[in-house]
């Protein structure tokens, strides 16, 4: 039965170890993403979590978190989406897969006729 109980608290603080973990970067990404924190402040925080990492954890989420939510959603907002349905026509190694791929946006009403015909001359190598 100690086998059981002794893996269960390793896995346990194996956990709470990487939680905190991702909080302490969570916390140095927002201290130096903030513009408004001047350097001696980023300098004194990152001394207090060296030093006193908990605790200071603990008072920065409390004292900041508001703050620390609105950076991180304003970040999220600047990233542009990943073009994950293929909208735009990435690079090939023959001018038959940049067709076919060209032919597949058009059929799925993304591009027109002409930037159709557009993709199929660039792709031949012929100036449009």
């Amino acid at each position: 039965m100690t086998g059981f109980w002794n893996f269960f608290w390793l896995f346990f603080w194996a956990f709470a170890f990487v939680a905190y973990l991702m909080v302490l970067f969570s916390i140095l990404i927002d201290m130096f993403r903030d513009e408004k924190l001047n350097g001696w402040w980023k300098a004194v925080w990152i001394i207090f979590l060296i030093f006193v990492p908990f605790l200071t954890a603990l008072v920065y989420l409390i004292a900041r978190g508001r703050g620390m939510a609105e950076r991180t959603a304003r970040q999220r907002q600047s990233v542009p989406e990943d073009d994950s349905w293929g909208a735009h026509p990435t690079a090939s190694t023959t001018p038959a897969a940049d067709i076919a791929s060209a032919q597949s946006l058009l059929d799925r009403g993304v591009i027109s006729q002409g930037e159709f015909e557009a993709l199929k001359a660039k792709a031949l190598g012929q100036r449009f």
